[in-house]
């Protein structure tokens, strides 16, 4: 969903000792409670630059900072864009998403997403989110591979609870910058809204678990290509977590830490400009057929740029 300018309030002293969210709904007249609630809960709402509890006693001169999303279009508006589809039959279909299309609309984007495309090509789709038909988990805009969507309800609630327990595969691939020395590892950390910049997300201790493993494919001079399995779906996990242990994704401008101007090779560096996506692809998807429970697995190839660019690393290897 879109968002507004961020609020900003200061406590006065006679309003000292409200619970927060008490606080912010008699502030906020035309917000109900529970949207306020919902915002400070998935911590949109920040006390004086720290994620704050709807429970917690608000003092005199706090300084509270809270998004609220607009409201939504009702559904998504079928639009005749071509889907790659990997698999289909009655209950399900995956998806190849190409990078740079969102999944539904929201964040200010109404058309040419995911969602737009499903409800124009697809008679029957999970209806249980109609800004989301059918749509079982995210990719990031600039990430591309498999993602699954739900023809019925009954796919929709099964999936949805393979994903919940955590009995779903997904593997990634990642190219990153540095060698990384371990074999494999595990990255344990809980993340959420950087206070700092609100677009972003970071390892915050306030924030909701998440568990991130990888284990090292391939090794060159300056970077590593890693296969990653995330248990959990937090937003920009795995690029917030790669970049957390220094080792960020190559060609994310958003979590690089600007380690793309540390290249010395220039036409290296311009490469990694002109991918204008970070290197990032859903490469596997695994879960049991909500019908039958027949275990379904899919593989994807790299996506054609990414490929081209792994492709250039070898040969500088090998010279």
């Amino acid at each position: 969903m879109t968002e507004t300018p961020e609020i900003a309030i200061t406590v006065s002293p006679e309003l000292a000792g409200t619970r927060l969210d008490a606080f912010l709904a008699a502030q906020l007249a035309d917000v109900s409670r529970a949207t306020i609630q919902k915002a400070i809960q998935q911590g949109e709402c920040l006390v004086n630059e720290r994620a704050a509890k709807a429970s917690y006693k608000v003092r005199a001169g706090d300084e509270i900072q809270l998004d609220l999303p607009e409201v939504a279009p009702l559904e998504a508006v079928p639009e005749n864009i071509p889907l790659d589809i990997v698999y289909e039959d009655d209950e399900l279909i995956v998806i190849n998403k190409p990078a740079g299309m969102v999944v539904h609309p929201g964040a200010g984007v109404k058309s040419g997403t995911l969602a737009n495309a499903l409800v124009y090509h697809f008679n029957q789709l999970s209806r249980q989110n109609s800004l989301r038909p059918g749509i079982m988990h995210r990719l990031d805009v600039g990430t591309s591979g498999l993602i699954v969507v739900a023809k019925t309800d009954r796919a929709h609630q099964n999936l949805a609870a393979q994903f919940e327990a955590r009995t779903t595969e997904k593997h990634y691939t990642a190219l990153v910058y540095g060698v990384v020395k371990d074999a494999s590892g595990r990255i344990d950390a809980p993340i959420g809204r950087d206070p700092r910049n609100r677009v972003k997300m970071a390892v915050r201790p306030q924030g909701r678990a998440a568990l991130t493993l990888y284990r090292v494919v391939e090794r060159f001079d300056d970077f590593t290509l890693l296969d990653v399995e995330i248990k959990t779906g937090r937003t920009h996990q795995i690029r917030v977590h790669l970049a957390h242990i220094k080792h960020p994704i190559v060609g994310d401008a958003t979590y690089d830490g600007g380690r793309v101007n540390t290249v010395k090779d220039a036409r290296l560096r311009s490469a990694i400009e002109k991918l204008e996506r970070p290197f990032l692809h859903a490469a596997s998807l695994g879960f049991s057929h909500p019908a039958n429970g027949e275990k379904k697995s899919f593989i994807l190839p790299l996506a054609t740029e990414l490929e081209r660019f792994l492709a250039g690393l070898r040969v500088e290897k090998n010279a």
